[in-house]
């Protein structure tokens, strides 16, 4: 495979050193990452020599004396782990660059904004891809052929439960603002809500039940499947037993087994984009419509106490 170069916005974020193993793992540069907290030692796993940068002035600067410097020198693809209401900026900027876009989910927080970097990639001829790693679980391709071998297409009952609890400090990071992070249904659940809306379909009906910083649930029809939903930050859902993440996903009462395979995905996800093969702005498109809904839904309320499990969201 060519080698290619590579910058990294935001390696001292959570999402880094995932993307920075895919890159090394794929025989590719890293020249120069950014982020504004200097607690990227990580880098040193992989990429030591790469310039780093507290200040995007600097660094805007470092990546235009590189794309001036030639071919060879210039910045190919950007990687881009900043906080979600920053992804549409640096997305931009990478373009701009003339550099090809590797954006982590969710790539933009609402709809308009996708249509608008469609019509920036048509100007600078260079490609905004997508980190959807969930297509490539092997469980999740098996099922995926199986739902549209079938002949007869019939309504699915899905039930999708996650439960990733988190301290204090979330609250009070970027992550807690619902206008920077898009709230708990995109920071949280954009992982799922792709996967389904990729095997299913796109949401026709959208409904919010039940609406808090740190949990939210609801109902979402797709093409061929009816969604029950919830997620949450509270250790206290957590099943009896369960001491750390509790993720579920059953259809029509079957149990959909992924909990083991993710530790090579954004290796795999970097792979198919170095060979053109990677996920646009298209194919994340639903999910990101279907995020934005549930951001601006009113909750319609239950009878009753709220279940974690939605039980009730039937009854």
């Amino acid at each position: 495979m060519k080698k290619h170069n590579f910058a990294l916005i935001g390696a001292a974020g959570f999402i880094a050193p995932r993307h920075l193993k895919a890159i090394k793992e794929n025989n590719q540069n890293l020249l120069a990452i950014i982020d504004p907290n200097d607690s990227v030692g990580i880098v040193d796993s992989y990429f030591p020599e790469a310039a780093y940068f507290a200040e995007f002035e600097r660094f805007d600067r470092h990546c235009e004396m590189l794309r001036r410097a030639g071919e060879s020198e210039r910045i190919h693809y950007v990687s881009i782990c900043s906080p979600n209401y920053l992804h549409d900026a640096h997305i931009r900027f990478a373009l701009r660059t003339d550099a090809y876009a590797v954006c982590e989910k969710p790539l933009v927080l609402n709809p308009w904004n996708a249509d608008a970097l469609k019509a920036l990639e048509a100007e600078t001829g260079k490609k905004v891809y997508n980190i959807l790693q969930l297509r490539h679980h092997p469980s999740i391709i098996k099922l995926r052929e199986k739902i549209q071998s079938e002949k007869i297409r019939r309504k699915y009952d899905i039930v999708l439960t996650y439960i990733t609890p988190r301290g204090k400090w979330y609250d009070f990071s970027w992550k807690g603002n619902v206008h920077k992070s898009g709230g708990i249904a995109t920071n949280i659940g954009i992982h799922f809500f792709d996967m389904l809306t990729w095997i299913f379909g796109k949401a026709s009906i959208n409904t919010l039940h039940h609406s808090e910083p740190r949990k939210a649930g609801g109902l979402m029809e797709l093409e061929n499947a009816y969604v029950k939903w919830f997620l949450s930050l509270d250790r206290s859902d957590l099943p009896e037993g369960c001491n750390t993440t509790y993720r579920s996903v059953t259809i029509n009462g079957e149990e959909i087994e992924f909990s083991d395979g993710f530790s090579d995905l954004h290796t795999i996800s970097y792979k198919e984009i170095l060979e053109g093969r990677g996920f646009g702005i298209e194919d994340c498109k639903p999910s990101i419509e279907a995020v934005y809904e549930i951001r601006n839904a009113n909750p319609v309320g239950l009878k009753g106490e709220y279940h974690p499990f939605l039980r009730r969201l039937t009854s």
